[in-house]
């Protein structure tokens, strides 16, 4: 007999579909549900993962599944499934209040709330039988004694609502050097100098801190962050975290050296990393990071694209219920592959017989060299290497493509959307490729229609051919960021105009009136227990500082102070955070080193604008905002119509006298650093 489904069968999330047949009575997040719970006066479960995350899978097979369990959770519950990717403004409450309970947090979140949606208890995976007896311990405490209950949620909630409390600071005198040396000096005693990364495991790819470090490292000459930095770039690309066949990364290595991964692959991670490598490039030439960029966005453009342009979510880790099943490979299935190279190939690629993982006689592609010192070693030229990696990979990715391919989490959403438009935009810059240009503007034009909504407000989510879900501020935030870079590569001012549309829709709908950060939720949306603000940059830098630093660029590009005033207040409040703990603020310490060093605003203009922006793209200025044009109405461009190519180099207000040529460009831009 074919089991009923739940009410998750109607959802659009592919999470919650996968429980939509779980014999507990999951409902999604919605007034329905919450109004069960008043009524009834019964406790909320709400259970929060994403299609995704091992661990979830795992208490769906333990406990989910099992009638047993689902017979306690409905008999003394309301259970609502919720997942994190389309509405993380309920994950952020539940996850902060787990976090109050137990000091840590992860998914799978389970947090047990009063009728009311106030926090009492929770937690992240629970074995079965522990799981059961906290279902019944927690119904106890609210049938027997629930004034004991209420206390448990009345300090909880208190918590979550003063967490993260950001008081209006007055910014008494000019940031300066030192002000970054209180943040790098102990943030640099983290750094693990022989495998990179962070001394500790396990090793997250954290794209936004080695960015900030990268441009830390050029602009203050500081030699410790810079082999840091490149080191961890290598290993990472090096390592099995990297899918070394298809191109992309995985979400985290589970060990201290970059080799076991996690193996789900997130949109977010690797939309961020294409453009960290593509800066990393720019810095060093090095070939390595280039493959790493173009072998990523094949990925993307792969198995990641949807119809529409747009591109899907994430992909499991898990195939066939294994972990990893998809990636890995045994000695023998690897040698019929590469066929005559297999010797070669194995000693590339760090194959064994007795395997290099956990799982008997199973290897984890990964590599222990870089192509020049692998070829140097083996005694062949780097184009002979070169020849033969290219067609092994080409053999060994079709052979993996027959394999069950893991789950593909489809559906759209905005922010990691952006941050996938903004690191296609960056690659084009960089590498001069019109195809990753097209990518990301193709994704931008689609978002500009049917993901807005009637008012002109975006949509969060895009699935089946609907857009849902009002967005966020990261949406709003990371979207802005994105139409900047997409004018930064074609000059099309209609970018710029879109984003200071955004701007100001971000400005009305999220503005706190007692702070100058914005709300993570905007006005008029669902009233949850608490409204926050997202300000610690995590994987995912905070929607705060991106529009912290989108503000400061909108206000050079169209001169309105009110945008740079905004932008600068708001580091302000947050600067004297960012030295307690610099990796968890390292955007908004990206905003305070363009404070100290300034922005180069670079405006070209005449018949060679092309040739000129193409020539300084080969050059790392990471401060730099790049304007090119016209008959423009930009400040910075405005009755600067000539025929001769000149360049123009401003930086506070001041202008330079403009110059012909990028290596005369260059000096200024040194000599204005220095």
């Amino acid at each position: 007999m074919n089991p009923q489904p739940n009410k998750l069968i109607n959802a659009s999330s592919p999470y919650l579909l996968q429980h939509a047949y779980n014999p507990v009575q999951w409902q999604e997040w919605g007034l329905e549900a919450l109004e069960q719970a008043k009524r009834e006066n019964k406790l909320i479960l709400v259970s929060i993962g994403y299609s995704a995350c091992h661990w979830c899978h795992v208490m769906e097979r333990e406990s989910f599944e099992n009638h047993e369990v689902a017979a306690v959770m409905n008999q003394h519950y309301v259970c609502i499934k919720v997942d994190r990717e389309e509405r993380p403004d309920i994950d952020q409450i539940y996850m902060l209040a787990i976090q109050l309970m137990t000091g840590s947090g992860g998914w799978p979140l389970n947090c047990i709330c009063l009728p009311d949606q106030r926090p009492v208890y929770g937690g992240t995976y629970f074995k079965k039988d522990d799981w059961t007896s906290i279902l019944e311990n927690v119904a106890a405490l609210w049938l027997h004694e629930p004034d004991k209950a209420l206390q448990y949620a009345d300090r909880l909630t208190d918590g979550i609502r003063n967490a993260e409390k950001i008081i209006p600071n007055e910014k008494k005198e000019p940031y300066n050097y030192t002000h970054l040396r209180e943040i790098t000096d102990p943030w640099k005693r983290e750094l693990d100098m022989t495998d990179g990364g962070y001394n500790r495991a396990p090793k997250f790819p954290m794209p936004n801190n080695w960015q900030f470090l990268l441009r830390y490292s050029l602009l203050t000459g500081d030699n410790a962050t810079h082999v840091a930095t490149l080191l961890s770039l290598e290993k990472m690309a090096l390592g099995g975290i990297y899918d070394q066949i298809g191109g992309g990364f995985a979400r985290y290595s589970v060990d201290g050296r970059w080799h076991v991964p996690h193996f789900e692959k997130m949109l977010y991670d690797n939309a961020q990393m294409i453009a960290l490598y593509a800066e990393a490039y720019q810095y060093t030439q090095l070939p390595l990071f280039n493959s790493v960029v173009a072998e990523t966005i094949g990925w993307m453009a792969r198995e990641m694209r949807s119809p529409e342009g747009l591109f899907y979510a994430a992909l499991d880790a898990d195939s066939e219920g294994v972990e990893g099943k998809f990636y890995v490979w045994d000695e023998e299935e690897f040698e019929v592959v590469t066929q005559g190279d297999h010797l070669l190939m194995k000693a590339y690629y760090q194959v064994t017989s007795s395997g290099n993982w956990e799982e008997e006689e199973t290897n984890i592609l990964m590599r222990r060299f870089a192509d020049e010192d692998f070829a140097a070693q083996q005694g062949i030229t780097l184009e002979e290497l070169d020849l033969k990696v290219s067609a092994a990979r080409e053999k060994l990715l079709e052979h993996r493509s027959k394999r069950v391919t893991p789950a593909l989490d489809d559906k759209c959403l905005l922010a990691w959307n952006a941050m996938a438009i903004k690191g296609l935009a960056s690659c084009a810059s960089v590498f001069g490729r019109q195809d990753y240009y097209e990518m990301a503007r193709t994704a931008a034009d689609f978002i500009l229609q049917p993901m807005q909504e009637q008012d002109g407000r975006l949509y969060r989510n895009f699935k089946n051919g609907k857009a849902t879900i009002s967005g966020f501020l990261d949406d709003y935030a990371f979207f802005i960021d994105a139409l900047i870079a997409l004018y930064q590569y074609d000059f099309d001012e209609q970018w710029l105009l879109e984003a200071r549309k955004y701007a100001e829709t971000v400005l009305g709908q999220f503005a706190d009136p007692d702070s100058p950060m914005f709300f993570y939720t905007p006005s008029g949306a669902e009233s949850l227990i608490a409204r926050k603000h997202e300000l610690m940059d995590n994987v995912i830098p905070a929607s705060n500082s991106v529009m912290a630093q989108n503000l400061h660029l909108l206000g050079l590009l169209f001169d309105d102070d009110s945008y740079t005033e905004r932008a600068s207040a708001m580091l302000a409040a947050i600067q004297p955070q960012i030295k307690t703990y610099g990796s968890a603020y390292s955007n908004w310490a990206i905003q305070l080193l363009n404070e100290v060093y300034g922005i180069n605003e670079i405006a070209v203009t005449g018949t060679a604008v092309k040739e000129v922006v193409t020539e300084l793209n080969k050059h790392y200025i990471p401060n730099k905002i790049l304007l090119a044009g016209t008959n423009s109405d930009l400040p910075l461009l405005k009755d600067k119509q000539s025929l001769e190519t000149k360049i123009y180099i401003c930086r506070n207000k001041v202008c330079q006298l403009p110059v012909s040529s990028v290596k005369e460009a260059l000096k200024l831009i040194t000599k204005i650093t220095s």
